[in-house]
């Protein structure tokens, strides 16, 4: 049989129009290659919700290693927090509430949080306490609970101030929601409405009575006169009576903000996650496995048992006297020689003071013969270094966000 060269330039198409689509090409529709999903954005994301007819932004975080569940190989669903800000954040621009408190750590420290965090917004005139204040604060943790994918027995709750009251408000109705709960400069008496301290003596109970074991972390300034620390210690003593688990931290000195050093906390989202929910919704401690066991075995779960604990941190830490020559040895000008930035140690009678280029200087204290800290509080240090003879070497400046290291000149 002869065959033209237009018959076999047809039978060659009609060929290749009967195979199948290639299935190295998942991308493949119709013949037309399509795009990969685009990455998922992190960090900081603009929401909104329509609730009962009217419209609330809102903002979600989401982790720089956030990925949806279907996308990792072990379909890891992250946790998630609920975030209630206080009276000064409200709005309705949707922006506001991420500039106080645990959103603030995000960006300091996003490495401590690898949660969700769900950040409603309550409008002026509204307090978080109002019946639609709380249907609007789940209905946001639901809508992103279910586009995340987020774990429901890894779910907490946090507030600050006004933000607080809502929490108190949300545990109370939702006794079984939540795995653990951090609570800042808040309680259960309103300052909006004050004849709640009529019951003082019976309020308290009728709170933590149907929280069972729900670990709870109380922080409070000892000199808050806007929510007085009484509030806290109310509910901390509420909660011990029940058999409950809760912990209160009064930051001595400190006034009504006691949030920025509560979520600073590097031991807080690593307390949260601790705690997750077990399948009869009841509040587990997740334990390690023992020593010797297979590398690969699963941690185990213990029931949260009774626990009460209060403390009192101090503003500042113990002060340690030096002696004269003990000052006089850290004395000098300490330079970074990448920049030529320049500190001066000077000692005046038995108070040693660090100065600044601008000639600005503040006196430090130490708390030990090399570690130094600011009267006025705070997490900032400057360390001395010694080299093998005990001579001083070099001071670094150091918070808990940065670091700097000056060499000695000599």
């Amino acid at each position: 049989m002869q065959f033209s060269g237009k018959s076999l330039l047809l039978a060659a198409v009609l060929a290749f129009a009967v195979l199948p689509a290639r299935a190295s090409d998942p991308h493949r529709r119709h013949g037309h290659p399509t795009p990969p999903p685009a990455p998922q954005e992190t960090g900081f994301l603009n929401r909104s919700i329509i609730l009962n007819g009217t419209t609330y932004k809102f903002q979600v975080y989401l982790p720089e290693d956030y990925r949806h569940p279907d996308e990792l190989p072990d379909h890891h669903h992250f946790p998630v927090i609920l975030f209630l800000h206080g009276r000064g954040e409200r709005g309705s621009e949707g922006m506001w509430q991420t500039q106080v408190g645990l959103p603030a750590q995000l960006r300091d420290h996003p490495e401590r949080w690898p949660f969700v965090v769900v950040m409603p917004q309550c409008p002026l005139r509204h307090f978080w306490t109002d019946p639609d204040m709380l249907q609007l604060a789940l209905a946001s943790l639901n809508q992103e609970e279910r586009e995340f994918q987020t774990d429901p027995d890894r779910t907490y709750l946090t507030g600050l101030s006004l933000g607080g009251y809502g929490a108190w408000e949300l545990l109370k109705a939702n006794p079984h929601r939540f795995a653990a709960v951090a609570i800042a400069s808040s309680g259960i008496f309103w300052s909006y409405a004050p004849d709640r301290w009529h019951d003082a003596a019976t309020l308290p109970a009728e709170y933590a009575r149907p929280l069972g074991r729900t670990p709870i972390w109380l922080f409070h300034g000892s000199d808050d006169t806007t929510v007085v620390e009484r509030q806290s210690e109310l509910m901390f003593d509420a909660l011990k009576a029940e058999n409950g688990h809760v912990r209160l931290w009064v930051f001595q000195g400190l006034k009504h903000d006691s949030w920025t050093r509560a979520y600073n906390e590097p031991e807080l989202p690593r307390w949260l996650l601790a705690f997750h929910l077990n399948a009869q919704g009841q509040p587990v401690r997740e334990m390690p496995p023992p020593p010797g066991s297979h590398p690969n075995a699963h941690p185990t779960e213990a029931p949260v048992g009774p626990f009460a604990e209060r403390l009192v941190i101090p503003l500042v830490p113990p002060e340690v006297k030096l002696t004269p020559a003990q000052l006089d040895a850290l004395t000098g000008d300490y330079r970074d020689p990448a920049t030529n930035v320049t500190y001066s140690v000077q000692r005046q009678g038995e108070a040693l003071y660090l100065r600044n280029q601008q000639g600005e200087a503040q006196e430090i204290l130490a708390e030990s013969p090399t570690q130094f800290f600011y009267p006025s509080g705070g997490l900032a240090r400057v360390l001395f270094d010694r080299d093998p003879q005990g001579h001083i070497t070099a001071l670094t400046l150091k918070d808990d966000r940065f670091e700097e290291r000056l060499e000695r000149k000599r």
